[in-house]
């Protein structure tokens, strides 16, 4: 499975965090995945929820969740938010 490396800025935590995820899994999925794993490299300063948006970190644009990371312009060093 191809995946890319992100950095996701976590605002809750004032912390960024290098994240492999993978291109062709929608992003609800990785959402998923991301948002569980957040919570607990950041000590619980953030909890996961259903409310979770992933975002672009510089343009603040909400992704679709219902596409695939690939579809969504994603890459090797992009850098995302996750509120």
């Amino acid at each position: 499975m191809n995946k890319v490396l992100v950095e996701i800025f976590l605002p809750a935590a004032n912390e960024s965090f290098d994240v492999y995820i993978p291109v062709e899994s929608r992003l609800s999925e990785v959402l998923q995945l991301v948002s569980s794993l957040l919570s607990d490299l950041s000590a619980g300063k953030y909890k996961a929820t259903q409310d979770a948006v992933l975002c672009d970190a510089k343009t603040g644009m909400i992704f679709n969740i219902n596409m695939a990371v690939s579809e969504l312009g994603i890459q090797n060093g992009s850098r995302l938010m996750l509120i």
